[in-house]
């Protein structure tokens, strides 16, 4: 058994010590990650492209009871559909140009352990039906044999795209989600755990300290203030990626802010159709996240909830940017003025005396 097994029961920290934050958000996900690590189930985690989908992956392998049997991963979207075939199934010699001889995939090497598929969203038809089988039955063939292999390899899969949009799109089996969608954990992006910012930069500076021999001890706060302020549409990944930079271009002991990007402190302008570099679709679908988990399992009010305040904010701003004229503002949003003044009754808003 691992030395992470499942009978660690302690849920208040990380599951392991390469984890970073505290948060409350982060802390349901090491209450999830212990308690389904004691099952077999297959774990399907989802969340943006640098939140740590391979770290929690890593640690529910661990702390299960196939913790000292192998971890292997593999990154779906890195490989043309032929060869992630080979890759995971394996293949005879002969198979195609260039099988000199006979390879095992990644399912076998996880036998007794656990694989972990990144990039799931990313594979096709034809492979999809080969991994379902795999989840169903624990057995394939080899690509170009007929000898059927059986195994006992857990999965736990990522995706860093809505699979139900997928399904709907018709690029991703609803079979094969539902196999996988046994327990699903969604990791939170960096910017909806901002306390967690301080203490992960921190961890990176004594990492690449160590890395590249330096003493960068310090963080100056107008440093850690851009931090916590800045959007961080790549997550941690990219928080990694700008205080290695820092350590390298230190010239003292402390990061200061001119060592971190423009786009960080805000003297670059992101790109057009972006807040913090992310774009107006991420907002409105953690808007909407946000306003669900606000309004609790129950609410049968969700469009007031939501749509109601963005529609109020909408037309505050708009009626605020023509001092209060409605004849603009209505021009502006697109509607006519007797449903802009009805929509100015109906939330409460202002608007000039003479249009009243």
């Amino acid at each position: 058994m691992s030395a992470y097994g499942p009978n660690h029961l302690d849920e208040t920290g990380p599951p392991i010590p390469s984890i970073i934050g505290n948060s409350k958000a982060m802390q349901e996900i090491y209450r999830k990650t212990r308690r389904v690590a004691r099952s077999n189930a297959s774990v399907l985690l989802l969340g943006e492209t640098g939140t740590g989908k391979e770290l929690i992956a890593t640690a529910i392998h661990r702390l299960s009871n196939r913790g000292s049997g192998p971890f292997v991963r593999v990154n779906c979207g890195a490989l043309a559909e032929n060869l992630l075939e080979s890759e995971l199934f394996g293949h005879v010699r002969g198979a195609f140009t260039g099988a000199v001889g006979n390879r095992i995939g990644r399912f076998e090497a996880a036998h007794t352990g656990t694989i972990f598929l990144d990039e799931i969203n990313s594979t096709t038809h034809h492979l999809q039906v080969k991994l379902l089988r795999v989840l169903q039955e624990q057995e394939f063939e080899r690509v170009g044999d007929t000898q059927t292999v059986r195994v006992d390899t857990r999965v736990i899969a990522a995706s860093n795209r809505d699979l139900m949009t997928e399904i709907d799109a018709e690029r991703f089996r609803e079979d094969l989600y539902w196999r996988l969608n046994v327990v699903p954990i969604e990791i939170p992006p960096l910017r909806m755990r901002r306390e967690d910012i301080g203490p992960l930069a921190m961890h990176f500076l004594d990492q690449y300290n160590e890395a590249n021999d330096r003493y960068v001890v310090h963080i100056q706060p107008e440093a850690t203030e851009a931090l916590e302020e800045y959007h961080w549409p790549g997550n941690v990944r990219e928080l990694q990626n700008y205080i290695e930079r820092a350590v390298v271009m230190a010239e003292g002991d402390e990061v200061t802010i001119d060592l971190l990007p423009g786009v960080v402190t805000g003297t670059e302008r992101p790109r057009r159709g972006q807040i913090h570099g992310v774009d107006l679709d991420t907002i409105v679908e953690e808007l909407v996240q946000q306003g669900r988990s606000d309004a609790g399992p129950d609410a049968e009010n969700l469009y007031e909830v939501i749509v109601d305040r963005v529609e109020r904010e909408l037309i505050a701003q708009v009626m605020d940017a023509f001092n209060n004229t409605q004849t603009k503002a209505s021009k502006r949003l697109g509607i006519n003025r007797n449903t802009l003044r009805s929509k100015l009754k109906y939330f409460g808003l202002d608007a000039k005396p003479d249009e009243a």
